[in-house]
């Protein structure tokens, strides 16, 4: 239900006595109708439970409080939308009431210049700034539209509506969460260091496995079971592995069982993997297909034990309804200051590529051999919009720290091996200072979406995590 496009959302109209109720009760219509014309559900109090269906009254308050308790699985976020100026204090206490928690999204219906005399204004303009303040006092945190007023029935609202989605996604999404770590952290990565206990004390909970018990599972199947003979199926539809060795394969498929059990048994949304260089030197393969897989399948999998980095990867995914992949930044790109290339060996998903294929890992080969290596899928990033994000634990401090912004994924020309492509944003070089300056790790997260703005709110207003945006 996190990562469904479909939204369940309480919806609270507010009204005025002095103001006509038909403005009121059209607002409620023109509402309710936008909203389900975008596939969304709403809970809503009707004509009948309420005058117009609005919130007016403290009665009205309490009314709607209740609704809104019955369907408190149900409601991913709050609308309050303003015809009229609306009673400022009822909105905030019907939502204090309902105590459910979520976002919330503040909206006014726009004036119109030619209709300024009494029964044709609606000053909602000033009564969200009265409705905000109310909020305000009562410690209840909420989002707002990109305009002070904006009509419902314009690109800019579906846009802010589509972006207050992604936020109640990722806010629902990451509460009680679980997550796995396979295998120890590889010596050499001091960088994916993080606290278990600070993303408990968030809310997410952390498994683990050992890489010996993987691979001790891995000896009770043969090639003949029928989980192994169907998981090589989905490899060999998934992406093309005709220069990979018929035995590499094999094992990717007893790996994949193993795994998919594991995450089965423990309700898990995510995983990060031990990589380098144990899996190759005493299983003979990368994991890296197998991830490529699952975070294809919004089981979202990141490599060298960076579960932070995962969540990050979840994050994105849970905004944009998109896979997600994480990847290293990783080079310049000749003198151009705004560009860079980003990496990985690679385990990224099919979504982000032109084309790609199961190859070898160049970089472990050199160490374990090219035989020990097979599994990686290697290819060009598709070009097109990009949202980056990276999560980080700052242990020192007891909190948990994030930077997301926005960029583009060019069509410029590349010679690597693994999966690559060229990333540009505005103002790189200050986004990479950030970076260094405050101990980021070299990984971040990507999806081929604009999703910055609802991950951000997500993770700082609701969340209460450390946020840095880097706008664009």
């Amino acid at each position: 239900m996190a990562s469904s496009k479909q939204m369940v959302f309480g919806l609270i109209i507010g009204n005025r006595s002095f103001f006509p109720d038909t403005l009121a009760r059209e607002g409620r219509e023109i509402m309710m109708r936008l909203l389900e014309k975008e596939g969304h559900k709403v809970v809503c109090p009707t004509p009948e439970e309420t005058k117009g269906g609005a919130v007016e009254t403290l009665a009205d308050a309490s009314r709607c409080a209740g609704l809104f308790r019955n369907h408190r699985d149900e409601i991913a976020g709050i609308i309050v939308s303003l015809p009229n100026f609306g009673d400022e204090r009822n909105a905030a206490n019907a939502i204090r009431m309902a105590d459910l928690n979520v976002p919330i999204l503040v909206h006014a219906f726009p004036d119109d210049p030619a209709r300024m005399l009494m029964g044709g204004r609606r000053d909602s303009f000033c009564g969200k700034i009265s409705v905000c303040n109310n909020l305000w006092q009562y410690g209840i945190k909420f989002s707002l539209t990109s305009f002070q007023t904006v009509d419902p029935d314009s690109d800019s609202f579906r846009s802010d509506l589509q972006s207050f989605a992604g936020t109640c996604r990722v806010v629902r999404g990451l509460k009680n969460a679980r997550v796995g770590v396979i295998g120890a952290r590889p010596a050499a990565f001091n960088t994916v260091r993080f606290s278990e206990k600070l993303l408990e004390h968030s809310g997410i909970t952390v498994e683990t496995l050992d890489l010996s018990e993987v691979l001790g599972r891995i000896e009770r199947y043969g090639d003949e079971d029928a989980k192994v003979k169907a998981k090589l199926s989905q490899i060999h539809n998934y992406v093309s592995s005709r220069n990979v060795p018929t035995s590499s394969v094999s094992k990717m498929a007893k790996f994949g069982v193993v795994v998919d059990e594991w995450m089965e048994s423990n309700g898990l949304a995510g995983t990060s993997i031990q990589c380098w260089t144990a899996m190759q030197e005493f299983f003979g393969v990368v994991p890296c297909t197998l991830m490529s897989m699952m975070s294809n399948h919004m089981l979202p999998s990141a490599c060298e034990t960076d579960m932070v980095g995962m969540i990050g990867m979840y994050a994105l995914q849970l905004a944009s309804n998109t896979p997600s992949s994480i990847v290293d930044w990783n080079n310049n790109y000749g003198d151009d200051p705004d560009k860079a290339v980003i990496f990985h060996c690679s385990n990224l998903p099919l979504h982000f590529f032109e084309e790609a294929r199961m190859d070898f890992n160049e970089i472990i080969a050199v160490n374990v051999g090219k035989d020990q290596a097979f599994g990686t899928v290697v290819g060009r990033l598709k070009s097109g919009p990009l949202t980056f994000c990276r999560v980080s634990t700052d242990d020192l401090r007891g909190r948990i720290r994030v930077y997301v912004g926005e960029g583009d994924l060019t069509p410029d020309k590349l010679n690597s091996f693994g999966g690559y492509g060229v990333i540009r944003v505005t103002r790189l070089q200050k986004l990479m200072q950030f970076v260094c300056q405050n101990g980021f790790e070299h990984h971040v997260c990507i999806s081929l979406s604009r999703c910055g703005r609802a991950v951000a709110e997500a993770l700082e207003k609701y969340l209460g995590w450390e946020m840095h945006y880097h706008e664009t």
